[in-house]
């Protein structure tokens, strides 16, 4: 446990800020609307450290009309008195000093989301101004503001007004206030979105049991609460809303071993594909890793043990595979360790490799003590039951390995006069379009470049696979082609060594059809294809819903918002074609506008919340009729600016 001290000797500098203006890509990947949030979370991950921690049990989060955001929490406060190696105060050492933070030993923190210490400074070097406050006993009060130097032409980042001030003001309350306004010069947005907000706000009050989390948008005037004193129980239930659960309330379990934290609670479905979503000092770790690994393997040991001790499994049986057990599991693990090494394409994955036998060892403890109550029996025999039919199945396609050669043996089917293959031999250059229609799919074939795209016609609309099991899905024809194309197999058998396209991109009309197709089509590869999607291969092409034309001049607009700049940029006596559909193009206009890498318009497909996208997806395409329409009433809203129009081409 961390000491309840925190000074500002607990505060270590790796070196100082420098560069953060210029090279903001390097400190929060992008300066787009996902680099304007990161500063946020950068503050946001702060307070949270400290209720992880044991020492605040609330956060404020406020969006303030003139742009700003601000973070409140009621934790220890960042040190006030003065460092001695920096010879300034400890808050002015956190909001000046890159990789400066009480998270690099133990001493002050024993389990932190901020990794790296550089979020308040970076936060502060990317702001117009930052102001905060900290309440020990009374108020110490500090502002920092970025301005132009006109001797230099270059922005001066983050530089104190004054050293911090103790305001003399008395205060009852505790923690630490911050409120920024973003820099314009920075992002191309700095409108903060609620809705992206409010999603992982909810996810960190899932994962931190009994932390309220307050929000308040002074825009809208709305405002939300999020407390839950269940924790990763209702988590598992808001996820399992609109499914059949196989017993009644989830099971949980929460130790340490090894200096690291385990706490996990899982619940079965009547469904046929498996939800594991991990997380590492409250960080979403979509990729898996180690404590994954150790989890899974927890859990089919322990079942495999029960089983046979209640004699489900007879002595000449074989034990059942962990992927009989995970069929219709909902699970949420939540790890908290020190020295945390992340691995993988996007940094989500955890490497440390003795998380894994520290988790699989505090799984098996836990759920063998789980199945001593004999409360639960029918909880367990209900699991045991689920996988018991789940292994029929299996072993009715000859012991699961006839699935997975049904999979491959698709690969080598005849796709003539479907598939317009390329002719590159490289797959991380070659593009595959997957095109609603045999007639747009004509226009795609005759417009592309047939070294490096590929085109996919699709004949009919594919399966909704949410609702199939797996022998169903491999019967749809349209499907069993995807797989085919794409040559990498699916499920425990997907192989991303053998993917052939590195991009792949959906093509369908601007109209519900379309967006049927898309979703349809995104379901599948979520649920059979993840790693497709989490390596950033998938992507949604953006044909143009008009053509503003006069003489010889042509302009495309993406939505009606655009549609307005391109009638003022064409000028007066201008006619519009509206496309219904992308085989109203023909080849050159389908080029121009869909498929030329210069001028097109690409949305790559990212899971930012996988737990969110789960559920989404079980209210979306799912069986529950009132849930769906539940959803879209109270989040559909027909007049909304199409987000489309911001994206970049």
């Amino acid at each position: 446990m961390a000491k309840n001290s925190y000074k500002a000797e607990d505060i270590k500098i790796l070196e100082g800020l420098d560069a953060v203006r210029t090279r903001p890509g390097m400190y929060i990947g992008t300066t787009s609307v996902k680099g304007l949030h990161h500063i946020l979370w950068e503050i946001v991950d702060n307070a949270i450290d400290e209720a992880a921690n044991g020492y605040a049990d609330r956060i404020e989060i406020k969006l303030y009309k003139d742009g700003s955001a601000s973070v409140e929490d009621n934790g220890r406060g960042i040190p006030t008195d003065i460092h001695s190696k920096a010879g300034v105060s400890g808050v002015q050492v956190v909001f000046t000093q890159l990789h400066a933070g009480g998270k690099f030993d133990s001493g002050s923190y024993s389990y932190s989301g901020g990794l790296h210490g550089v979020g308040a400074s970076v936060t502060n070097a990317l702001s117009e101004w930052l102001k905060v406050e900290v309440y020990k006993d009374t108020v110490y009060a500090m502002e920092f503001r970025s301005y132009l130097d006109e001797s230099t032409g270059k922005v001066k980042s983050g530089v104190p007004v004054a050293p911090l001030k103790n305001t003399g003001i008395k205060t009852k309350k505790k923690g630490t206030f911050v409120r920024f306004l973003p820099d314009k010069r920075v992002f191309e947005t700095v409108v903060f979105s609620a809705e992206t907000i409010l999603k992982r706000l909810k996810e960190l009050a899932f994962l931190n049991k009994g932390l309220t989390i307050d929000f308040y948008d002074e825009h809208t005037d709305y405002h939300r609460v999020y407390r839950y004193e269940g924790g990763l129980v209702d988590f598992v239930k808001y996820l399992n809303e609109g499914k059949s659960t196989l017993y009644g309330e989830p099971l949980y379990a929460k130790e340490e071993k090894d200096g690291i934290l385990v706490e996990f609670a899982i619940q079965h479905t009547d469904a046929y594909v498996d939800g594991v979503y991990s997380y590492v000092n409250n960080i979403p770790t979509p990729e898996g890793g180690m404590h994954e690994t150790g989890f899974r393997s927890g859990l089919t040991r322990s079942f495999n043990d029960y089983a046979r001790e209640k004699n489900l499994l007879k002595e000449k049986d074989d034990n059942f595979l962990g992927d009989d057990f995970k069929e219709g599991l909902t699970a949420i693990l939540s790890v908290k360790m020190q020295n945390v090494q992340f691995e993988g394409q996007t940094k989500t994955k955890l490497g440390n490799p003795e998380a894994r036998p520290a988790v699989e060892s505090v799984t098996v403890n836990e759920l063998d003590a789980l199945m001593k109550n004999k409360k639960l029996a029918k909880t367990f025999e209900a699991i045991i039951n689920k996988a018991m039919n789940a292994a029929k199945v299996r072993l009715a396609a000859k012991k699961a390995k006839e699935i997975a050669r049904a999979s491959k043996s698709i690969e080598s089917q005849n796709l003539v006069g479907k598939l317009a293959a390329c002719s590159g031999r490289k797959p991380e250059t070659n593009e595959l379009f997957i095109v609603e229609g045999d007639s747009a799919g004509g226009s795609a074939k005759q417009a592309r470049v047939r070294q490096y795209q590929a085109i996919l016609p699709l004949r009919g609309k594919p399966l909704n696979v949410e609702k199939k099991k797996l022998e169903q899905i491999l019967q749809n024809e349209e499907i069993r082609t995807i797989i085919s194309a794409l040559g990498t197999g699916i499920g425990s058998e997907f192989s991303l060594d053998s993917l052939k396209y590195h991009k792949v991109i959906i093509l369908s009309d601007a109209d519900v059809d379309g967006s049927h197709i898309r979703a349809i089509l995104l379901t599948f590869f979520f649920r059979y294809m993840k790693e497709l999607i989490n390596e950033g291969h998938v992507y949604i092409g953006m044909p143009p819903l008009y053509k503003v034309y006069k003489n010889n001049v042509e302009e495309y607009a993406y939505d009606d918002s655009e549609l307005q700049k391109k009638i003022e940029i064409v000028g007066r006596g201008y006619s519009i074609q509206r496309y219904k559909g992308l085989g109203e193009m023909d080849p050159s206009q389908l080029w121009e506008t869909t498929m030329n890498p210069d001028t097109r318009t690409l949305m790559q497909v990212t899971i930012e919340d996988a737990a969110e996208a789960e559920r989404l997806i079980t209210v979306l395409m799912g069986d529950e009729v009132g849930e769906r329409k539940k959803y879209i009433f109270e989040n559909a809203d027909f007049n909304k600016e199409d987000k489309f129009a911001k994206m970049k081409r």
